[in-house]
C-alpha cells in the first residue's frame, strides 16, 4: 500500500498558527492585557519625563526658548547649590547608617527569644507616612525640654553632671544692700565679724523655690565669723511683712553660693543652709560679699536641634528611625539563607564572634547589603516630606534638598523652567544607581 505522501503527490499546506509569546500566550492576547499598564506607564511616567525635558529648555513663561540657562542655574543659584550639598550629605550618611543599624539589629536579634518582637517594633515606623513622621519629629526636636523628647533627655543628662541654678530670676528688691556685679550681685559695703549680714532677694516664684528650702531665720551674731541670711524677701498680700528682715512665711535660698571678695580675689566661700543662713571665717573681715552669676544663670535648655547647624543631621536621624527597620528585615531574610555550617566551621577553626561576623557573615551578606544600600540611595535622592515638615521656616534654607528646591522653584517662586531642570537633573542622578542595581541583579540571576 502506497502512502498518500508519495513522490509527486500534492502536499497539503500547513494551517497558519497564531504566533505565541515565550510563555505560550498569543501575542495579541498578551498585548491586550499589557495595554492598560502601557497606557498608565506612558501617561504617568513617559509623558511627564518627556514634557519636563522639553520644558526645562524654556523660560519662565514657557513661550521663549532659554537654551541651557536653566541648567546653568543649577550651579549658580545659591539655594540649589545648598540643596545639592545637602543631598550629598544625605546620600553618604543616611543609607550607610540605616544599613549598618539594620545589619546590627538583624545579627543581634537572631539569637534572642524576643528577637521577633524587637524586629516588629523596629519595623513599625515603616507603617507611618512621611508626613506623620515629620510631625512626630517636629515635636521630638522642640526646643522646650518640657515638650521635646530629645532635649528632655539631653537636659536630664546634662543636669546629672552640671547642677542647674534654682534662682535664675532672683534679683535685689527695693532698698537692697546689693548691687549688680558681672552677672551676679555684691554688697555695697564691706562686712565685719559679729555683724549679721542681710542679703534679701526677690523674683523667684513660690513654686520654683527649692524643695529643701525652709523658713528663713535671722542669723545669730558671732564675733569670730561673718554670718548672715539670704532669703526670698517677699510676703503675699499688700503691705504685709517687713522689708529687709525675714518674716515667718518667707523662705531661705537653700544652696545659694556666697563668696567673700577682697582686692578682687575670693578669700572665702560657702553655701547657704536650708533656712538661708550662712557663715564665713574671720579672714573675710573687710571683704564684700558676692552672690556670683552662677546662682542666676538660666537653666540649660538643651540643643537647638532645628537650628542652622543641626537641622540636616536631625532630619537624617528621623529618616534612619523610619528606614532602619526596612534594612533590618531584608538583611535578616538574607541572613536566614546563610549556610550555618560555614559559620560553625569558622568557629571550630578558632575564630571569635567578631571575626566570624567580619570575615564570614558580612561577605556572605554583601549582595543583600548592596540591594539595601542602593535602594536607600535612590530613596534619599527623592526625600522631600521630612525636610518640608520638620525644618522650620528660619532654617529651611539650611536643610534644603533638591526635591524641596524643585517644589519651591515650581510653586512658590513660579520658575517652572528651573524646576523642570532640577527634575531632569534628579533623574540623571538616579539612572546610574538604578543601572548599577539592575546589572547586579542580573549577575545574581546568572549565578
Amino acid at each position: 500500500m502506497k502512502s498518500a505522501t508519495a513522490v509527486g503527490a500534492p502536499v497539503a499546506p500547513t494551517p497558519h498558527r497564531p504566533r505565541k509569546s515565550v510563555t505560550g500566550t498569543r501575542i495579541s492576547v498578551a498585548a491586550l492585557f499589557l495595554l492598560p499598564a502601557l497606557v498608565l506607564l506612558g501617561a504617568l511616567v513617559v509623558y511627564p519625563i518627556g514634557y519636563s525635558v522639553v520644558r526645562s529648555f524654556y523660560d519662565q513663561s514657557g513661550d521663549g526658548f532659554a537654551g541651557v540657562d536653566n541648567y546653568k542655574a543649577l550651579f549658580t543659584d545659591a539655594g540649589i547649590r545648598q540643596a545639592l550639598k545637602n543631598n550629598v550629605i544625605w546620600v553618604v550618611f543616611a543609607p550607610t547608617v540605616a544599613t549598618a543599624l539594620g545589619l546590627i539589629f538583624a545579627v543581634l536579634t537572631e539569637r534572642v527569644r524576643w528577637g521577633t518582637a524587637f524586629k516588629l517594633v523596629v519595623f513599625m515606623p515603616m507603617a507611618i507616612s512621611m508626613l506623620a513622621a515629620g510631625i512626630i519629629f517636629r515635636l521630638v526636636y522642640d526646643q522646650d525640654p518640657d515638650k521635646g523628647v530629645a532635649n528632655a533627655v539631653w537636659v536630664g543628662v546634662h543636669d546629672t553632671f552640671v547642677q542647674a541654678s534654682a534662682f535664675p530670676k532672683a534679683h535685689p528688691g527695693r532698698e537692697s544692700p546689693l548691687k549688680a556685679d558681672d552677672g551676679g550681685y555684691v554688697t555695697r559695703t564691706t562686712v565685719r565679724p559679729g555683724e549679721p549680714v542681710a542679703l534679701p532677694l526677690v523674683g523667684v516664684a513660690p513654686d520654683q523655690m527649692p524643695d529643701d528650702a525652709k523658713k528663713a531665720v535671722p542669723a545669730e551674731a558671732d564675733p569670730g565669723k561673718i554670718t548672715g541670711t539670704t532669703w526670698q524677701d517677699f510676703t503675699r498680700g499688700r503691705g504685709v511683712g517687713t522689708l529687709g528682715a525675714p518674716d515667718p512665711t518667707e523662705l531661705g535660698y537653700a544652696g545659694m553660693r556666697i563668696e567673700a571678695v577682697k582686692d578682687g580675689k575670693v578669700v572665702a566661700s560657702t553655701t547657704a543652709a536650708d533656712d538661708g543662713t550662712f557663715s564665713l571665717p574671720a579672714q573675710a573681715d573687710g571683704a564684700r560679699l558676692r552672690l556670683p552669676a552662677s546662682n542666676f544663670k538660666e537653666p540649660y535648655n538643651g540643643l537647638d536641634w532645628l537650628g542652622p547647624s543641626l537641622v540636616t543631621p536631625a532630619i537624617i536621624g528621623s529618616y534612619i528611625w523610619m528606614w532602619a527597620g526596612f534594612a533590618m528585615v531584608l538583611i535578616a531574610a538574607g541572613l536566614a539563607g546563610v549556610p550555618r555550617e560555614l559559620l560553625e566551621a569558622a568557629r571550630v577553626d578558632g575564630a571569635n564572634e567578631w571575626q566570624v561576623f567580619r570575615r564570614v557573615t558580612v561577605p556572605l551578606l554583601a549582595p543583600v547589603l548592596a540591594v539595601v544600600t542602593v535602594t536607600l540611595m535612590i530613596n534619599v535622592l527623592k526625600v522631600f516630606d521630612l525636610v518640608f515638615i520638620i525644618a522650620p521656616g528660619s532654617s529651611q534654607d539650611d536643610a534644603n534638598v533638591l526635591a524641596l528646591e524643585l517644589y519651591r522653584k515650581g510653586f512658590s517662586e513660579n520658575q517652572p523652567g528651573i524646576a523642570s531642570a532640577i527634575a531632569v537633573f534628579l533623574l540623571l542622578l538616579v539612572i546610574p544607581v538604578m543601572w548599577f542595581n539592575v546589572r547586579r541583579l542580573r549577575r545574581e540571576v546568572r549565578r
